[in-house]
């Protein structure tokens, strides 16, 4: 079936069940006030009866209807998640059509440092990230960054691309996972604060005092109420309650720092409670995603219900926001109660929740990716060699509409060799380098990769293509490129897997200078051992071709006149470019040549 169709049939499906549910909810809310009245009436005339069948009416009416409530409250559940649903695959239909602008940007994890992610367009608005990202919360999200920022290790690679071909299928799996954490409202700065909540000594579980307080306070204040009541002036009755005040005074600091790195976290932490309980109920056949599964059902603690169980005393201890607080804390010391209640939790499971974290992540990062490969069913796995070897058939851009796309062949060693890409103005010569180049990314990652074929090592993309000038640093464009190309220099020169990608080098000086220049670099880059494409305008360059021996090939991209019309075909040849477009264009602005 035609993907644009299944997503629409299946957004149309859930949308119909959504309405379903609502209905049914309305229809039982009017039913759940009905029976509350009606109890109401029962019981004042059963009170008119019997004292004692009124009460045991009363309780079992609280048991059944406690019951109700929950099974009403479950349809409106399902109602909200069918309706997450419904978006899902109307959001998955749009990026079909190359509108992916539903899903987040990633535009935090920008750097312009980075080797290549400014320059291959991995992060921000219309960006790759943007294009494959299904990770609802934030920690999943940082994840998917991270496997697009570094190449793996072969070994991992090749158990990514197996868990990422086996997510594929699980079609409803990967939605209802999503759905369950389209909620989601974390931060990676409130993950942070619980973890460092975590290395906090305790201060309440090994007190002997503390624990005997929280024990006997309840009762302390009970007798000093009876005797305020029976027997003392209320003026002598106020002073049980400096008991209480004395252990909140002296533990108030404290209490407020564990407060401050906790209380962000409790609907965080119910929705990774619901997200991993949905991993922990699947069966999964590849090694990855049995090992990241195992670190939820290893022990004899089921991890989501002991996150659910944090969440829970988390939200406890948030109580004390209710104004109302001081009167429950007076009379059992509420704070104390459950921070000792936190730091019991977390003297059994500390060792736990940054695993639990770990996994809950990758599983949102190979879903993303699994969703890419599900979209695009013409993508292929790359095969990760040792041979110094790149060969690719058919690399396409993966963010180029599919119709709009256009494919080349490229092979080449990845040490010692080096492309000359010439060509006019708008020939193709960047988007074929952010082609090569994000896919060897994608194939790093453990992604499938938007190309017939693709056989590669282990690669560390550099670029230089888009260097700006820095205005709070003094430093013009230019000099910013050369800081960039020095850095790939130094990469060159102390690592064997750097793949580079250069655009147009020293386009900031005069002719001559960007020739002995790039003359210059080129040498050195071949001396190096190092491998890459460089796309330029300055065609003499074509002739190091013949004084380096295989070590440097000429490739370009053509532009032809039609009619006096431009025609781009954006196709690979080899050889040194021919055309010239530059006066045509400004002809076609009104400018006179």
């Amino acid at each position: 079936m035609d993907l644009k169709q299944l997503y629409l049939d299946r957004a149309a499906s859930f949308e119909e069940t959504a309405k379903t549910l609502k209905a049914k909810y309305i229809r039982f809310s009017v039913v759940r006030l009905l029976l509350f009245v009606g109890a109401i009436g029962a019981i004042v005339y059963l009170f008119t009866v019997s004292a004692i069948a009124a009460i045991v009416f009363i309780l079992v009416f609280l048991v059944a209807f406690a019951k109700f409530v929950k099974w009403h409250l479950d349809i409106q559940t399902q109602q909200i998640h069918h309706q997450n649903l419904n978006k899902i695959n109307l959001n998955e239909k749009a990026a079909l059509e190359n509108d992916y602008s539903n899903f987040a940007d990633g535009k935090e994890f920008q750097d312009v440092g980075h080797p290549y992610s400014i320059d291959l367009d991995i992060f921000g608005p219309y960006s790759f990230f943007q294009y494959c990202n299904r990770a609802a919360t934030a920690v999943g999200r940082a994840c998917l960054a991270k496997y697009l920022s570094a190449p793996a290790e072969k070994s991992e690679i090749v158990l990514r691309q197996a868990a990422v071909l086996e997510l594929k299928d699980k079609l409803d799996w990967r939605q209802n996972f999503r759905a369950l954490g389209m909620s989601a409202e974390d931060e990676i700065e409130h993950v942070n604060l619980l973890k460092n909540w975590l290395k906090d000594e305790p201060f309440v579980r090994n007190n002997s005092l503390y624990k005997v307080a929280i024990l006997l306070m309840p009762f302390w204040i009970t007798s000093g109420i009876v005797a305020t009541l029976l027997w003392i002036p209320w003026q002598l009755g106020i002073f049980w309650l400096l008991v209480p005040a004395y252990f909140l005074r002296t533990t108030l600091e404290k209490v407020n720092e564990t407060h401050l790195r906790t209380t962000h976290a409790e609907k965080m932490l119910a929705l990774y409670g619901r997200l991993i309980g949905h991993i922990e109920t699947e069966n999964f056949q590849s090694e990855k995603l049995q090992s990241l599964k195992t670190v939820f059902t290893k022990n004899d603690k089921v991890a989501s219900v002991a996150i659910r169980r944090l969440s829970y005393i988390i939200s406890q201890l948030n109580l004390r926001y209710n104004p109302f607080a001081i009167f429950i804390n007076l009379f059992m010391l509420w704070d104390l109660r459950w921070i000792k209640r936190l730091e019991v939790w977390k003297a059994e499971l500390k060792d736990k929740l940054p695993d639990w974290f770990e996994a809950l992540q990758e599983f949102e990062a190979l879903a993303s990716l699994s969703t890419a490969c599900y979209n695009n069913p013409e993508w292929t796995m790359p095969i990760i060699q040792e041979e110094g070897k790149f060969v690719g058939d058919d690399l396409g851009h993966p963010l180029i509409i599919v119709n709009s796309r256009i494919c080349n062949d490229l092979q080449m060693p990845t040490q010692g060799h080096l492309k000359l890409v010439t060509g006019s103005n708008m020939a193709g010569k960047s988007t074929f380098l952010r082609t090569v180049g994000l896919n060897i990314v994608m194939a790093m990652a453990g992604s499938a990769i938007c190309a017939k074929r693709l056989e590669l090592p282990i690669l560390q993309v550099h670029t230089s293509m888009r260097t700006q000038d820095a205005l709070h640093e003094s430093t013009s464009s230019f000099y910013a490129e050369l800081k960039r190309l020095k850095t790939i220099i130094e990469a060159v020169e102390t690592e064997d897997n750097i793949y580079f990608l250069l655009d147009e080098i020293l386009k900031g000086t005069n002719s001559n200078d960007r020739h002995t220049g790039s003359k210059a670099l080129i040498k050195q880059f071949i001396e190096s051992r190092g491998s890459g494409i460089i796309a330029t305008h300055d065609l003499e360059l074509g002739l190091l071709e013949a004084q380096y021996d295989g070590a440097v090939e000429n490739l370009c991209m053509e532009v032809r006149v039609k009619h006096d019309e431009l025609v781009f075909n954006y196709k690979l040849e080899k050889g040194v470019s021919q055309s010239f477009n530059a006066t045509h264009l400004m002809r076609n602005m009104g400018i006179k040549v």
